[in-house]
């Protein structure tokens, strides 16, 4: 079985964060429900709707010089209902909306097939790190569902889940943070610190948040209270 399939972006400007410890090395986000609006298996690049706020999250991320990732799921191919070129064709629209993304990393595969990519696995994650030449102990991965979530702490990295309507309430329950949309979920990580001189404990699964920047309705570790792709 082949890996996921990865698509490079324009170069990865230098992490800041990674250097000064101060902010994330990089921040990779989920693709349906969280960048744009879920159409369950779209190929089509006309039916792609930015989420509200999705633009200025993704801005603010890079004008700190913080490279960004898109990992998504795409059962679609192996379920014959997406092809390689309507894939494609969907990741073009959304950099032409939302990016460039510095890297891409898409799992064909279905969950039956017991690939290492597919979230919940870490695969994708760990990919796209790879890829940018990040350690996944200071990446954030911010996301609208559980497996995002499981998949970016098998992998070692920080998490955000911003809540949808598919979320289930467990989901919500045990989340790391939330935030109620991208652009609160960027905040609250551009407030954390990540070089292990504040409380946070990179790689651990836990870490503290700067209340002066967490927005309002975003939660913290230990106070946080289905789309099938």
């Amino acid at each position: 079985m082949t890996g996921p399939w990865l698509f490079d972006g324009p170069a990865a400007p230098p992490s800041r964060g990674e250097a000064d410890g101060a902010l994330p090395a990089a921040i990779l986000f989920d693709r349906d429900g969280t960048l744009v609006a879920d159409v369950p298996y779209n190929g089509d690049p006309a039916r792609v709707e930015p989420m509200p706020t999705a633009r200025d999250a993704v801005e603010s991320v890079r004008a700190l010089g913080i490279p960004t990732g898109v990992v998504s799921n795409q059962s679609g191919v192996a379920r014959d209902l997406l092809t390689y070129r309507q894939v494609e064709a969907v990741r073009h629209r959304v950099d032409d909306l939302l990016g460039p993304f510095a890297v891409w990393a898409i799992c064909p595969h279905g969950p039956d097939d017991g690939c290492a990519c597919r979230k919940p696995a870490p695969g994708l994650i760990l990919a796209a790190c790879d890829r940018l030449g990040v350690p996944t102990e200071h990446t954030i991965v911010i996301g609208d569902i559980g497996a995002d979530m499981t998949a970016a702490h098998a992998a070692g990295a920080h998490r955000v889940l911003v809540p949808t309507p598919v979320t289930r309430p467990e989901e919500i329950e045990a989340a790391e943070s939330t935030a109620p949309d991208l652009l609160a979920a960027v905040r609250l990580v551009l407030g954390l610190g990540l070089d292990g001189t504040t409380p946070a404990h990179p790689g651990d699964g836990t870490y503290a948040a700067c209340p002066d920047h967490a927005p309002s309705g975003a939660h913290h570790v230990g106070r946080t209270a289905g789309k099938a792709q």
